[in-house]
C-alpha cells in the first residue's frame, strides 16, 4: 500500500437537518482507496451510498452537514479547498459517471461541443480528428456522425459512452459512478460495465461504483463495502465478503439476491 492512499475517509459523519430534526445519514465511515482498486458500494436506498458519492466530491446538498471525520483526496483534505482548488480537483482528480446520462449532457449543445469543451481546460487537441478517437475509444460506431448529434438524437447507452469518454478525457485518478447503468437494459448494461471497469483498469485509476446490483459488483469489482443506515456494516476483497459473509445484513443481501432473477439496478440510491 502506498503513503499517500488516492482516497481516506476517516470517521465521517454526516446528518440532513429538517424542520424535524436532523436525520443521521452517514455514521463514522471509513474507506482507504488506491490505484486500481475497483470498490462496488451497495446497500438498500437510504444506505448512505449516494451520500458517501457525493461526499467525496464535496457536493453534498445545503441541508446536509459533516458533523465529524474527514475526506481526503491524493492526501489532500477535501473540506479545506477553496473554490479554485475544489474546482482543480473535480477537473484534474476526480471523474463522474452520472445514473441519467441523456440528462447530464446540455441539450443545446452536440455531443462534439461538449467534448470539446471537456479538453480545453486540460490543454488536450480538441479537433474533430480527436475528439473522433475519444468516442472510439468507447466503442462507439460511426463516431464522426455522432459528433454531430445532440443527446437527444442518440441512445441510452450511446450517451452512457459519452459520458464515459467525458469522464475518462479528464484522466482522473478517482472515477465515481453512481448507478451508471439503472436505466439501460441487461445487454447494454453489460457492454457498459464492462467498457468501464476495462478503460478504469487500463488507466490504473481507482472506481467508487454505487450499485443496487450486487451480481454486477461481485463480477467486476476487487473490493466492495456493504452499508446499512449510513454504516459501513462489512468490507473487504468481494470473494470474501460474498462468499463468507460475517454481518447478518449482508447475508440477508444475498439471500434475497439468491431468490430474484438476474436483472439489475433498480432503484436509486
Amino acid at each position: 500500500m502506498s503513503e499517500t492512499p488516492l482516497v481516506r475517509v476517516r470517521g465521517l459523519s454526516v446528518e440532513y437537518r429538517s424542520r424535524s430534526g436532523a436525520v443521521p445519514a452517514l455514521r463514522e465511515v471509513d474507506l482507504l482507496l488506491e490505484p486500481g482498486d475497483l470498490l462496488g458500494v451497495v446497500g438498500e436506498s437510504g444506505s448512505g451510498k449516494s451520500t458517501l458519492s457525493n461526499a467525496l466530491r464535496r457536493l453534498l446538498p445545503r441541508s446536509c452537514r459533516v458533523t465529524s471525520g474527514s475526506v481526503e483526496i491524493g492526501g489532500v483534505d477535501v473540506a479545506g479547498l477553496d473554490p479554485s482548488g475544489l474546482r482543480a480537483l473535480r477537473r484534474d482528480v476526480l471523474g463522474f459517471i452520472p445514473q441519467d446520462p441523456i440528462g447530464s449532457l446540455d441539450p443545446t449543445l452536440r455531443i462534439g461541443r461538449q467534448l470539446r469543451l471537456a479538453l480545453r481546460p486540460l490543454g488536450r487537441p480538441g479537433d474533430r480528428e480527436a475528439l473522433a478517437g475519444l468516442l472510439r475509444g468507447v466503442r462507439i460506431r460511426e463516431p464522426e456522425r455522432v459528433l454531430r448529434l445532440y443527446p437527444h438524437e442518440i441512445s441510452g447507452g450511446m450517451a452512457q459512452r459519452v459520458a464515459i469518454a467525458l469522464a475518462m478525457a479528464r484522466e482522473p485518478r478517482v472515477l465515481i459512478a453512481d448507478e451508471p447503468t439503472a436505466a439501460l437494459d441487461a445487454q447494454v448494461r453489460e457492454e457498459v460495465l464492462d467498457l468501464m471497469v476495462r478503460l478504469i483498469a487500463g488507466s490504473g485509476a481507482a472506481l467508487v461504483w454505487v450499485s443496487h446490483d450486487l451480481r454486477a459488483v461481485r463480477r467486476w469489482c476487487t473490493r466492495v463495502m456493504v452499508m446499512r443506515e449510513g454504516e459501513v456494516v462489512e468490507a473487504g476483497p468481494t470473494e470474501d465478503v460474498f462468499g463468507r459473509p460475517a454481518h447478518p445484513y449482508t447475508r440477508r443481501l444475498l439471500e434475497a439476491l439468491a431468490m430474484t432473477p438476474a436483472g439489475g439496478e433498480r432503484e436509486n440510491a
